[in-house]
């Protein structure tokens, strides 16, 4: 299996900290899945605007690829205004509605007050709702008291609940294998 840990904004360090430790956890699980990280900050983003897929640049045409060819996926964004970013929603707005069906999904998000974490419920959840995920019942919000000044995890109730979020998904990932192919049968 293939699952692609996506970091959900262009700045910034923390979303790409706490990213980066799931990748360790899962690696921990021992399950032998091809992990690979894909930080938005590294693509030419342009605005969705409803044209073809093969009218866009070739940064936003392999961004679209890696969701295609992914069995799952680990998302992480940082929580601003409110909101989810910009350039995480317009990546959403690029990807077929059968892209991530059926295919398991854990939530990460950081931000600087703790009534951000409701973003997740009312914003990302729905947005993934839509795509029918698998989405993992146990998201992960971390707060900026949970780093250090150099952006390390410092709280380990929040490592523990990291280490739960991986063991819980790479659960939801085995269930996907079946359900995944019904999909693809269906035509």
């Amino acid at each position: 299996m293939k699952i692609l840990f996506v970091d959900g904004t262009i700045i910034g360090r923390k979303t790409g900290v706490v990213l980066e430790t799931v990748l360790n956890y899962i690696k921990e699980n021992g399950c032998g899945y091809q992990l690979e990280r894909l930080n938005l900050a590294d693509y030419t983003h342009q605005f969705v605007d409803g044209r073809p897929l093969d009218e866009y640049n070739d940064d936003m045409q392999k961004l679209v690829r890696k969701f295609n060819e992914a069995d799952g996926y680990i998302l992480a964004t940082p929580i601003f205004q409110g909101s989810i970013p910009g350039v995480l929603k317009n990546a959403f707005d690029m990807l077929h509605p059968h892209t991530m069906r059926y295919k398991p999904i854990s939530i990460i998000a950081n931000g600087g007050t703790h009534q951000h974490h409701l973003v997740i419920e009312n914003q990302l959840k729905p947005i993934l709702d839509y795509f029918r995920c698998l989405v993992t019942p146990n998201y992960v919000y971390t707060h900026k008291n949970h780093f250090d000044r150099d952006n390390t995890i410092i709280d380990m109730d929040v490592h523990n609940r990291l280490r739960e979020l991986a063991r819980v998904f790479v659960r939801y990932a085995e269930m996907s294998k079946d359900l995944s192919k019904e999909i693809l049968d269906e035509g």
